[in-house]
Formats: structure tokens, sequence, C-alpha cells
């Protein structure tokens, strides 16, 4: 039977790896992968992971099933991270997952259970993951414009007039912060318009919540999330841990919904039956560690340490590459990569351009010119300004 599979759509970032991977030149440059890099190139374990993990492996006896809502410890310690005390915990559901993207899938078809017809509308551009997944579900998808390649910031007014066709049970999907692929985020000003427009259009709001910790710092990347929570009804939040304790291979996530207090029961005995028909039981170890962290006060502190160093490295890169393209274009063209925050922001240039670094230079992002700012030389700026003004 399965000579009857179609070909499927080549994932691009899954395809860059692979061709860097290939290439054999030693000073290559791999800026379209994901994940966090330290100087030398490497994603660490977080020094607080490493301490959580000693003591659940001197500790832990049992491998046995944790629940089908997984690790209830580490689902309200994340609650109180993303939401702090903005919204009762008596109005929250949550699951853990197999990381965002499993966050993501599950409240995906939380929105299919409970209203079939909603048409979800994601921000152009967005994670590709996000329509892909809808697509795969048949959900019904439209798109709001979020930025403006000529300004290269948040197209706030095309956005406002984009969602004012948005219909009564549509879902409204957002980025909490660091937006990817463009970085360039909402201030909390627009982020209170917004919640104004989720009201009176009777919408629900989605947040993707991926890089907490990774903008301007842990509550300050959550203010517009929790504005949003403490004035709307109803809102789902899938949150990662991949990033923000470096756990990407662990898998770490969880789905959050805010509703009712009286609809918290069916919530949870829906989410609960996704997973167990998606995946059972989701992975236990990482969302431990992460809830070992969460409660105890000197890991958490560690954790909060080297997040920030991990954050204050990303801007001075950012910053570094911002005043070294200056220098070589001799203009305020690349000026916003220092204003923009998170791992990414997409440098304005054609796919013929970034083809051309590839070729010539060895310089390996995105077709949409979206680079990893953590993959960034710290000692290679200026080679790499001097690559991309050259390609202009």
């Amino acid at each position: 039977m399965f000579e009857t599979l179609k070909p499927q759509p080549e994932d691009k970032i899954i395809k860059l790896i692979g061709m860097y991977r290939e290439d054999p030149r030693s000073e290559k440059l791999d800026l379209g992968v994901g994940v966090y890099k330290d100087e030398n190139g490497k994603t660490p374990v977080m020094r607080a992971v490493k301490k959580a993990e000693a003591q659940l492996l001197a500790a832990q006896d049992s491998k046995s099933y944790v629940g089908l809502l997984g690790n209830l410890d580490f689902v309200d310690a994340m609650r109180e991270l993303v939401l702090g005390d903005a919204v009762s915990a008596a109005r929250i559901s949550g699951a853990q997952t197999p990381g965002g993207t499993g966050a993501i899938r599950q409240l995906f078809e939380l929105i299919q259970m409970a209203s079939p017809d909603a048409t979800v509308w994601i921000s152009d551009p967005s994670w590709p993951n996000h329509e892909a997944i809808l697509k795969h579900l048949g959900m019904k998808i439209r798109k709001y414009r979020y930025f403006d390649d000529a300004t290269c910031q948040v197209d706030f007014d095309g956005m406002k007039a984009d969602l004012d066709g948005v219909a009564a049970g549509d879902v409204v999907l957002l980025h909490g912060c660091c937006h990817n692929p463009t970085g360039a985020n909402l201030s909390l000003e627009q982020w209170a318009e917004v919640t104004d427009l989720v009201l009176a259009k009777s919408v629900t709001p989605f947040i993707d919540f991926a890089y907490q910790g990774f903008g301007d710092g842990l509550d300050a990347d959550a203010e517009g999330v929790r504005l949003m929570a403490g004035k709307v009804p109803e809102m789902m939040i899938a949150a990662s841990c991949s990033k923000n304790f470096g756990l990407y291979r662990d898998r770490v996530g969880v789905a959050l919904v805010m509703s009712a207090e009286s609809a918290v029961p069916l919530t949870k005995g829906a989410l609960a039956s996704l997973n167990r028909v998606n995946f059972s039981f989701p992975p236990d170890h990482g969302a431990t560690v992460t809830a070992m962290i969460l409660a105890d006060a000197d890991l958490r502190a560690d954790w909060m340490a080297e997040l920030e160093e991990m954050r204050l490295n990303m801007l001075e890169l950012r910053q570094g590459l911002a005043d070294a393209l200056r220098r070589e274009t001799n203009s305020d063209r690349f000026d916003f990569v220092a204003d923009h925050r998170g791992m990414f922001s997409r440098l304005g240039l054609t796919v013929e351009q970034v083809d051309q670094l590839r070729e010539e230079f060895g310089v390996y992002m995105v077709g949409d010119s979206r680079f990893n700012v953590a993959g960034l030389p710290k000692d290679g700026l200026e080679k790499l300004a001097k690559a991309i003004a050259s390609v202009l």
C-alpha cells in the first residue's frame, strides 16, 4: 500500500541542516537552526539542569507512569512562570506535552473539539509549523499582516485592519514575545489594543510562548500576555522549555487553557483525552527537572542568572552585528537588528542573496533571510558583515 503515498513537501530548515552537514568547508557558519549556542558554538546543558538531574538520579526510585496530564507540579509551576498572578489558578487547565510543538498541536485539536468551524488567524509571517499543523488537521486558516519589510518593524495598522475581519468564535494566534521569524515584538500599548479588539470581536487568543526570558527578561516578556489574560474570558497558551531551560531534546512543553471555573473539569478531561489518543503519557524527565528548578530557591536563582547571561549575550551579538553592518554598508539599513528581540531576525535579503551567501561564503540561513542570533560568531562579526554587504 505504501506505493500510493505522495511525496511530502521538504521542511526547509531540516533541508538546510543536511546541506550544512555535507558542506566540507571548515569556516562554514550555521545561522539557520534555532538552538541557542555559546561562544564555542555548542548548545550547553544549563548549570541548574545539571544539578537537578543529579538530584533526580539519586532520588528517583521508579519509572512508572505519572498521569495523562503529566507532572502536575510542573504544570502548576509553568502556569505561575507564564501568568504570575494575572489570573486565578482555579481558572487554568493544563497538560504537559512533548515540547512546545506538542502543546500547539494539542491546543489546535482542542479547538477542533470545541468549535470545528473556527478559523485560526496566524501572523504573516509566522513559524512555518503553525500553518503546516493547521493544514494537516484540515483546519481553516487566515493570515493577518504583521511585519513591514520596508521598516522591519511591526505593521500594526495592517495587523489591526486584517483582524477587523475576524468573526466571533475565531482564534487569533499571537507570539508571546521574540516573534519567530522576525524578532519584531508588539509593545505593551499594542498588546492593550489587541486585547480590546479580541474582546470587541468575541474571539479567543492563542499565545505561542516559546521564548520567555530571551527578550527583555522573564517578567517583561510576559507583560503583554498577562495584561491580556487579566481581561479576556478565555485564552490558550502553548509554552516551551526548549529555549529558556535548554531542554531541546527532552521535549518539555505545556498546554494551558484559561476559562470560566465551571468549564475547567471539561477542559481538563478533553486535554487528558487528547494526550491519551496522541501519545498516552508525556515524557517525564525534563518536566520533573524543570519543576525541581522552579521549586528550589537556589536552583531557580542559578537558572535565572544563566538565562540572563544568555539573553544579554544575544543582545550584545545583535548590537555587534548592527554596528558592523552600519560600518560596512555606510547606512542605517540594518540598525533594526539591535532593536529586535529573541533568537531571530530577518535581514531583508532576497532568496538569491541568501543563496549567494551560502555558496560563496558558507553562511547558512533560511531562504527568507531569517538568522539565528545565538549562532553569530562574536569574533567574526566584521567578516560576516563584509560578506552580507558584498551580496547587496
